[in-house]
C-alpha cells in the first residue's frame, strides 16, 4: 500500500499564511474595540472600512516582515514551511501583494480621517522598517514593537472620534505593556528555534534564566496598573466605570499566575501557559471597558 502525502497548500492558502489572517483577527479586533470605545452611533460604512483597513494593512506588515526574514524563516521549525522559504511563492508575488493590501488598507483608513490613516501609516513603517530589522540584532527590538502593536487600539478610537487625546493614550499603554509579557512567552516557548535564526528575543541574552523569568513577572504584574488607567482618568467621567476596575485587576491577578509559576519554574509549559493567558487577557479587559462604558 502506497504511502498518502498531504495535499499542497493552495494559493489562497499560502497568501492567508503570509498575511497571518488568524494573528489579524485578534489585532483587528482590539481596533474594532477602541472603535466602540470612542463611537457614539453604530455606523455600518465606518466600521467596515475600520476593519477591512485594519485587516490589509495588518496583512501587508506581516507580508513586508516575511519577505525580509525569508532566510531566516527557513531555518526555524515553526516557519520553514511559509510559503516564501518554501518557494511556493515568489518574492515579486509577495511583494505585490504585500504593496497592493497596503495601500488599499492604508486609502480605507485615510477615508476614515487624516489622523487614522496617519497611525496607520506609523503601524506598518515602524514594524517594517524598525522592528524587523532590529529583531535580528538586539532583545531591545521587542520595546520597538511593542509600538506599532499597542496602537490598533487607539487608531479605532481616533478613527471613531477624529480626535488624539489622553482617552486613546490611555487605551495605547493598557496594549503596549502586554506585549511584553505577550512577546516574552513566546520567546520562551521558541527560544531554541529563535537561536537558529540568531533571534535573541527574551530579555536577557542569556535565555531562559531566573533574570528573563523575574522581569517577565514584573511586566505582567504592571499590566494591572495600566489596565485602570481609562477607570482612573481625571476629571468627573472616567471611560469606564467600577465593573471594568474588578475585572481588569482580577484578570490581571490571573494573567499574573502562570508568570509567576514561570519564575518559580523556569519550565517551558508556564511559559506556553502564560502565553496563552495573554491571548484571554486583553480581549477579556478591553471587552469589560466596551460594556462598561460611561458616556
Amino acid at each position: 500500500m502506497s504511502a498518502t502525502t498531504a495535499p499542497s497548500p493552495t494559493l489562497l492558502k499560502d497568501i492567508a499564511v503570509l498575511f497571518k489572517l488568524r494573528l489579524g483577527t485578534f489585532v483587528v479586533l482590539s481596533a474594532v474595540l477602541g472603535w466602540f470605545m470612542g463611537a457614539e452611533t453604530i455606523a455600518l460604512v465606518p466600521f467596515l472600512k475600520l476593519t477591512i483597513g485594519g485587516y490589509l494593512l495588518t496583512g501587508a506588515s506581516n507580508g513586508f516582515n516575511q519577505i525580509i526574514e525569508r532566510n531566516n524563516d527557513a531555518k526555524m521549525g515553526r516557519t520553514s514551511d511559509r510559503p516564501l522559504p518554501t518557494g511556493r511563492m515568489t518574492v515579486r508575488t509577495a511583494a505585490l501583494l504585500s504593496t497592493a493590501a497596503g495601500l488599499i488598507g492604508l486609502a480605507a483608513l485615510f477615508d476614515l480621517g487624516i489622523r487614522a490613516g496617519l497611525l496607520g501609516l506609523l503601524a506598518i513603517l515602524s514594524y517594517v522598517l524598525a522592528y524587523t530589522p532590529l529583531k535580528a540584532r538586539t532583545g531591545f527590538s521587542v520595546l520597538v514593537g511593542a509600538i506599532p502593536g499597542a496602537i490598533p487600539p487607539m487608531l479605532g478610537y481616533v478613527a471613531a472620534t477624529g480626535e488624539f487625546g489622553i482617552e486613546p493614550g490611555t487605551l495605547f499603554a493598557v496594549q503596549f505593556m502586554w506585549q511584553f509579557p505577550h512577546f516574552w512567552a513566546i520567546a520562551w516557548v521558541a527560544h531554541e528555534d529563535y537561536l537558529k535564526a540568531g533571534y535573541r528575543m527574551l530579555p536577557f541574552k542569556e535565555g531562559r534564566t531566573r533574570a528573563s523569568a523575574r522581569q517577565i513577572l514584573l511586566y505582567t504584574m504592571l499590566c494591572i496598573p495600566a489596565s485602570l488607567l481609562p477607570w482612573a482618568l481625571p476629571g468627573a467621567s472616567p471611560m469606564v466605570g467600577n465593573i471594568a476596575f474588578v475585572v481588569a485587576i482580577l484578570a490581571g491577578l490571573a494573567f499574573t499566575l502562570p508568570a509567576f509559576k514561570l519564575w518559580r519554574n523556569l519550565e517551558v509549559a508556564d511559559a506556553r501557559k502564560l502565553m496563552f493567558a495573554s491571548f484571554l487577557y486583553l480581549p477579556i479587559v478591553q471587552l469589560t471597558y466596551v460594556l462598561d462604558k460611561i458616556p
